[in-house]
């Protein structure tokens, strides 16, 4: 009877793996008809019906899209951004998600609600705050800019209490009967424990801030310090693109952070499994 059975297992799992390579080929099509759209003519790139496979490999929307774009300052600005909102919002939420996790004060909870209602409220209506702020500061056109408005998340400090809130109180209790303060707790002690957590929270900012488009087309109006995906939206033409070189931007630009999520994907699965947004 146990043999029967464990015949039958495989058999069973034939349809749930069925319908993973179906979702796996879904997901995976776009991004290999980019890769294919890439060694196209624009005449063949546009032609209807569509074709699939390239007449002749050609590499000429690489040269385009470098001779045409600013690309090596845009990624300075793109990585000088992304490293300054990292860096401040893993600081930021860090210290927050601890005081909410491991700190009680008056009316901790009623502000952690608040912080959790930011979550609901699109982010489009802060722009006009930020902006005024921004503008006050006169950084308007400068690298802080990009960045400033990304130093705070809500979500990054939810994620960070909820990794905070995991950690069994042993450790924090032992490092205060060893003289440690609040501070060399949290330096010490919890800070190293929530290095899965840190790892999920900096590839989802570097995420955020890579992709954004809005924010440095609102703080950089005379075209300075503006990052890739600017760069990639003054491909799009008004009454054409070349899609061919748009694809290859796309694809250059996709390579730090595919690099990045790959030096960092078992922090960033092992961060996202402890922080109790899995299932």
């Amino acid at each position: 009877m146990a043999e029967r059975a464990s015949r039958r297992r495989p058999v069973a799992a034939w349809p749930v793996h069925a319908v993973l390579i179906v979702a796996a080929a879904v997901m995976v099509t776009p991004f290999v008809w980019q890769i294919l759209t890439m060694f196209k003519s624009t005449a063949e790139a546009t032609r209807v019906p569509p074709t699939a496979w390239p007449e002749s490999f050609t590499p000429h929307a690489f040269a385009t899209f470098f001779s045409t774009t600013p690309f090596w300052s845009m990624f300075a600005v793109s990585a000088g951004a992304l490293v300054l909102r990292v860096a401040g919002q893993l600081a930021v939420a860090s210290l927050a998600g601890y005081a909410f996790a491991r700190i009680s004060f008056r009316g901790r909870e009623a502000l952690f609600g608040l912080f959790v209602v930011m979550l609901m409220v699109p982010s489009q209506l802060f722009l006009i705050g930020q902006y005024q702020l921004i503008r006050g500061l006169d950084l308007l056109d400068t690298l802080p800019a990009l960045a400033i408005p990304g130093l705070f998340s809500a979500f990054g400090t939810f994620l960070m209490r909820q990794a905070f809130l995991a950690m069994p109180k042993d450790y924090e209790e032992a490092a205060r009967l060893d003289g440690a303060n609040t501070l060399q707790v949290f330096w010490y002690v919890m800070l190293p424990m929530a290095r899965p957590m840190l790892a999920a929270l900096a590839v989802l900012t570097g995420l955020y801030s890579w992709n954004d488009l809005l924010w440095p087309l609102i703080v950089s109006p005379s075209g300075e310090n503006r990052p890739l995906p600017v760069g990639l939206a003054g491909l799009q033409g008004q009454f054409g693109t070349d899609y061919p070189t748009l694809m290859a931007g796309a694809f250059v630009c996709s390579i730090p952070l595919v690099i990045v999520f790959l030096l960092l994907q078992r922090q960033f699965f092992a961060g996202i499994a402890s922080s109790g947004l899995k299932g």
